[in-house]
Formats: structure tokens, C-alpha cells, sequence
């Protein structure tokens, strides 16, 4: 049985040693190219190698990424914005001093009415401590004040003082825009927004940590697949050139199979340009120092979730920033209706202050038996023609408000059906992945099966290539179904800002992020 075999296969024992020279040579090659990748991994032992799970990238993303980097600064910016709002609203304590020194001829009116020149020469000193208090529902605000101030006469060489102990005063715009009643309104949503910007963003990083550690591993897959590739076609090359020599095949396959020997190895140096690139994306992104290689692993099981689509569109509505920004934007359209209405009408501002003052030549003089003082100012501002301009930046106002609440609407319902359509492709992902590993396993024992067939004459070169086509696009399809189910686990985390995984709240320690 056995000879009969190798009579069917090999020919004549003359054709049987052309086979065992083709065979010993071809034994030599893949000597010689295993001393020659032996030789290339001990050159490659001195550069550092870093292997990378997706955990692992998008950690690292978090902490080192431009993008992570970006929103760190952003929200403190924010932040501070917030604590300077809140300030508005807290009782200030302010010490100020304007010190002067006036030595010039200065025009005076004298206790007749007559008008002098006179040469001045003195310095003035003073001293001011006040508190304020800003009173938001009204836009009232309330000082306290106590002063000092000195005058030294240097012609003369005489100086006096003047005190006012206590003062009480009080500010108003009547008809005004009020600021600070606005800015209770709005600020609290601006920084609500910040704080889950931040969180959505780095969401977002691991969306894009995903999208280059995925990037990377389709490299490295291809690179192997193109090496293998290429081992085959050059094992079938060299076996093809037996049996063409002792007339078992046509010229035409075995120049068929040189072409494919030809062309993975033109794959193989593709795909080694293409790891280069893919890591040096990664590298860039995360990083890490150009001398550090990169691979990734890639883990093949995924969780087997089911994401409630009702609960996904509460979470969002609750949690995504964009809500909040819905909202701000209604309330700033809102806050610009009532500044050009205001500014467009009848204005007043109230002044009223009362305290005690006292002057003398010495300074404890100065405080005693202080007098009465009282001031009180109202300002009116009525715009009797101004051509429709005020009227003008009401009317354009309120369609700026009306156009933000369309957009505002619009966006609303453009989000839930966008939260909805990730959610419908999500919990039929992982479906999708386990379809693809099992036609990545199959397509990989066809292609061994049709190699081992045409090593035995029972099967064509074009079947052999079906095969190597198929198996290279199962691989691929493979990881593109990794990578779209962890890319829209990200995103659903970004737009809902909950971990499906443990069901919890997304929190960041942004307490961290100020230190």
C-alpha cells in the first residue's frame, strides 16, 4: 500500500531522488530562515517590549492621553469659574488705601466766590475697610464702611484728620438686568455640565484607546497572517517545483503558486509597515516613549450583556451632560431676553448711604462726637427716541430664544433615538462575536484541511487560495467584532454615563483633580 503510494505520488525511485534533493534543499531554507529569525529576536531582546491588554490601554489612556490631559484642564477651569460665582454671593471684606502727594499750583475758590491760584504742597493719606454683600433675588448689595484719612501741609508744616467710624450704604439697580439673580440660575447648570463633561470624556479616551489598541492588533494579526502566509506559499512553492519537474502538475499552477509566494511576501512587508504605524499611533496616544515596542493581547471573551433600552434612556436623560447643556442654553437665550428688555427701557439706579464723620487736628479728636452724614443719589435713564433700537434688540432676542428652544428640542429627540440605536446594536454584538470566533476557528481548520489536500494531489490551487482568502477575512472580521462591541460599550458608558458591567454610577474623585 505504502509503495504504491509513493509511486502515485513521486514516479519513478530516479523521479523519488529528484524529490528527496528538492526536499533537502527546501529543508535547508527553512534552516537557514530559522537561524536568520533566531538571530533577528536576540538583535530585537534590547528594546523594551511592553505588552498591553485593552484594561490596561485604556488605564493608561485615562491617566497620560492629550485628550485626558485636556479635560483635566478644562474642568479645573470650570471649577474655579464656579468657586468665583460663589464668591458673588459671600460677604467681602476689602482694605483699601489711595495715598497721594500733590505739590502744584492748583485753582481754589475762595469763601467769597473769587477764584485763586495757589500753591499746593501736601500728601494725602487714607485708609478704607469695608464689607459688602451682594443680595441676589433683587440685585441689591449692602456696605459697611469705616474710614480714616490725613492731610499734611507741608508749607506749613500743619496736618488734619477726618474719621468716619461707621457708614451704611446700599446700591440698586431698579429697572436694571439683574446679573447676579441670572447667574443663580445658570452657573449651577454650567458646572453641573462640567462635571459630567468631564466624566463623558474620559469615556470618550477609552473610545479612542480602543479604536488604536484595535488598530494595532488587525496590524499584528495581519503581520502574522502574512508571515505564515508566506511560509506556506514558499513550502508549496518549493514542493510545487518538485512535482512541475517530474511532470505532475502544469507549469501554469506552478507558476500560480510563485505568484502567491511573490505576493505574501509583498503582504508581509505591508503589514509590518502597517504595525509600525498602527504602534506608533498607540505610542503617540498613550505616551509612552518611542524605544518601547508594543503588543497588545487581545482577550476574545466579551461579557454577555443586555442593556434595558427604558433604562438607557432614563440614564441618559439623568446623567448625560448634553442635558445639561440643553438646559443652560434655554436659560442664557433667556437671561439675553431680559438684558435687552431691560436695556431697552426705563433705567434708575439708587444710591443711599448714612454714617458719621468727624474732622480734627489731632487724632483722638477725630473720633469724637462724630456728626451725622447722609447721601442719597437716584439716577433715571428713559430713552425717548432712539429709532427702534432698543425695541429692535428685544425683538432679535426673543427669536434667538425661540430658534434655541427649536434646536433644543430637536437635539433632545435626536438623542434619544441615537442612545436607542446604540443600544439595539450593542445587545446584538456580542451575539455577532461569538458567530465571528466560530467562523474564525472553522475558516482556520478549512484552510488546513485544503493544505493537506492539495499536498496530496486531491484538491486544486484555486480551492487552496479560496481557503487562505477565507481564513485571512474570518481573522479580520474577528477582531472588527471586538472592536465594535467595546466601541459601543464606551460610547453607551459616554452618552449614560453608568458601568453596565458592575451597574453602577460612573464617579470620578474630581476632589483629586484640584490638588
Amino acid at each position: 500500500m505504502h509503495c504504491w503510494i509513493g509511486v502515485c505520488l513521486f514516479g519513478t525511485p530516479f523521479e523519488q531522488d529528484v524529490v528527496k534533493e528538492k526536499t533537502m534543499y527546501g529543508r535547508m531554507l527553512q534552516s537557514l530562515l530559522l537561524i536568520a529569525i533566531c538571530c533577528l529576536a536576540n538583535g530585537m531582546q534590547a528594546q523594551e517590549v511592553m505588552e498591553l491588554t485593552l484594561e490596561q490601554t485604556i488605564a493608561h489612556a485615562r491617566l497620560h492621553s492629550p485628550d485626558a490631559q485636556s479635560a483635566r484642564h478644562t474642568f479645573r477651569a470650570s471649577y474655579w469659574n464656579y468657586r468665583y460665582y460663589r464668591a458673588n454671593y459671600l460677604p467681602n471684606l476689602t482694605l483699601t488705601s489711595n495715598p497721594y502727594l500733590d505739590r502744584a499750583i492748583n485753582k481754589v475758590t475762595l469763601d467769597d466766590g473769587t477764584m485763586k491760584f495757589v500753591e499746593q504742597n501736601l500728601l494725602s493719606t487714607d485708609l478704607t475697610l469695608s464689607l459688602t454683600q451682594n443680595v441676589p433675588w433683587t440685585g441689591v448689595t449692602f456696605f459697611v464702611e469705616t474710614s480714616a484719612q490725613r492731610i499734611d501741609l507741608f508749607s506749613d508744616g500743619s496736618h488734619s484728620y477726618q474719621t468716619s467710624p461707621v457708614s451704611i450704604g446700599y446700591r440698586q439697580a431698579l429697572f436694571g438686568y439683574n446679573s447676579l439673580k441670572w447667574d443663580r440660575r445658570i452657573e449651577p447648570v454650567r458646572y453641573r455640565e462640567a462635571r459630567k463633561r468631564y466624566a463623558e470624556t474620559l469615556e470618550l479616551v477609552a473610545a479612542a484607546a480602543t479604536q488604536k489598541f484595535f488598530d494595532l492588533a488587525t496590524a499584528q494579526s495581519n503581520y502574522e497572517i502574512a508571515s505564515t502566509n508566506y511560509a506556506n506559499a514558499d513550502t508549496l512553492y518549493l514542493y510545487a517545483r518538485g512535482r512541475y519537474d517530474i511532470g505532475t502538475i502544469s507549469e501554469n499552477e506552478m507558476l500560480q503558486l510563485e505568484i502567491n509566494k511573490l505576493t505574501e511576501e509583498t503582504n508581509r512587508m505591508n503589514a509590518r509597515i502597517e504595525v509600525d504605524n498602527a504602534m506608533q499611533a498607540l505610542r503617540s496616544y498613550l505616551g509612552i516613549r518611542e524605544d518601547v515596542e508594543l503588543r497588545v493581547c487581545i482577550e476574545g471573551e466579551v461579557p454577555d450583556l443586555c442593556i434595558d433600552l427604558n433604562e438607557a434612556l432614563l440614564l441618559a436623560s439623568r446623567n448625560s451632560p448634553e442635558m445639561e447643556n440643553m438646559q443652560r442654553r434655554r436659560l442664557e437665550s433667556e437671561s439675553a431676553v431680559a438684558q435687552a428688555r431691560a436695556n431697552a427701557g426705563l433705567k434708575a439706579d439708587l444710591y443711599l448711604r448714612f454714617g458719621l464723620t468727624q474732622t480734627a487736628d489731632r487724632w483722638k479728636n477725630a473720633w469724637r462726637n462724630p456728626m451725622e452724614q447722609q447721601y442719597v443719589s437716584l439716577g433715571i435713564s428713559l430713552p425717548i427716541l432712539d429709532w427702534g433700537r432698543g425695541k429692535g434688540q428685544v425683538r432679535v432676542a426673543k427669536s434667538n430664544r425661540d430658534l434655541v428652544h427649536t434646536q433644543v428640542e430637536q437635539d433632545k429627540t435626536d438623542f434619544g433615538l441615537n442612545v436607542a440605536k446604540l443600544v439595539r446594536q450593542f445587545n446584538l454584538q456580542a451575539q455577532r462575536v461569538h458567530i465571528a470566533a466560530r467562523t474564525d476557528t472553522t475558516a482556520r481548520r478549512r484552510a488546513e484541511v485544503a493544505r493537506r489536500l492539495y499536498l496530496l494531489g486531491q484538491s486544486t490551487v484555486l480551492d487552496l487560495n479560496a481557503s487562505i482568502t477565507e481564513k485571512d477575512t474570518a481573522r479580520r472580521n474577528y477582531l472588527t467584532a471586538l472592536y465594535d462591541y467595546w466601541s459601543l460599550y464606551y460610547t453607551l458608558r459616554s452618552l449614560t454615563l453608568y458601568d453596565f458591567g458592575q451597574g453602577c454610577p460612573l464617579e470620578e474623585d474630581l476632589e483629586r483633580l484640584m490638588e
